[in-house]
């Protein structure tokens, strides 16, 4: 639901933004050869099998996800690159590694995990107990409090103030299922990284934040813009538009907003944290 279901798509989303995301995280974890390293929330690999890559053949990575159709997938993928003897995998979520000993690992990475998490101190308190005395987080988290405006005329980042009473029944229906200061998604913001790390035993945090914002969207077919979810929590536009809207009201809505999108007419924001931390 992320792309769409258009492998085209996924492939420019790789190319142009989650390669560079995994690039930057691994480049911040400092890796040598030969270290082990935890990937939390592994989702497809993207990270972890990059890091093998980087580790060398004595390298070790273990892949930990709460789901196990995720981590069958990333098996299959290490065998398929010849790389099975330097993985294992463990079933957990990012505030409960059971399974992942004291101080057995040297780095633990994440991408886009804490915004699943409900006690993400918690989370830092099991990274800090996973790492041995020297070991390193790198975190990579969008700061979604800073990613959505709260501008009661955009939808999607759309001008949708001719029909905001329909967008306002779509809306409805996404804030039912991620309230907005309650959900994980978006009750934090980076100085909350911060302090969780702080407290969770870290001697060294740092942390960049990247905001960018952009008066254009990139242009997408509409269909496959009705196809796309936010996040695997949510369902897509257009089952939130079936749900929500009945048959002449999704016409106006939608007719609204093909143009809109198909053109790229729309405001595209961004926040960005990239947080590593050292213990001691």
């Amino acid at each position: 639901m992320r792309f769409g279901g258009d492998a085209a798509n996924r492939e420019k989303q790789l190319r142009t933004f989650l390669y560079p995301v995994r690039d930057t995280v691994l480049d911040k974890a400092q890796l040598r050869s030969g270290e082990t390293l935890l990937d939390v929330g592994t989702g497809d690999g993207l990270i972890a099998l990059g890091a093998l890559e980087r580790l060398g053949s004595s390298g070790h990575v273990i892949f930990s996800d709460i789901s196990q159709d995720l981590l069958d997938h990333c098996r299959q993928a290490a065998t398929a690159e010849g790389l099975l003897g330097q993985c294992s995998f463990v079933l957990a979520s990012a505030d409960s590694l059971h399974g992942v000993a004291d101080e057995s690992v040297d780095v633990v990475t994440t991408r886009s995990v804490l915004i699943y998490v409900q006690d993400k101190a918690a989370a830092l308190r099991e990274f800090y107990r996973v790492l041995k005395p020297g070991g390193r987080v790198s975190l990579f988290e969008p700061i979604n409090v800073l990613m959505s405006p709260l501008d009661p005329d955009l939808f999607a980042g759309y001008d949708v103030a001719p029909v905001r009473a329909l967008a306002d029944k779509v809306d409805a229906l996404y804030e039912s299922i991620q309230p907005h200061g309650k959900d994980p998604m978006g009750d934090f913001d980076e100085r909350d990284l911060v302090r969780h790390a702080q407290d969770a035993g870290f001697a060294e945090i740092n942390l960049e934040l990247r905001v960018s914002v952009q008066n254009r969207k990139e242009p997408v077919p509409f269909e496959q813009f009705m196809r796309t979810s936010g996040n695997p929590l949510v369902p897509t536009f257009g089952e939130a538009v079936d749900r929500t809207l009945s048959p002449e009201e999704a016409a106006t809505f939608t007719g609204h907003l093909r143009p809109l999108v198909e053109s790229g007419t729309g405001r595209e924001r961004r926040a960005l944290a990239y947080l590593t931390a050292v213990k001691e």
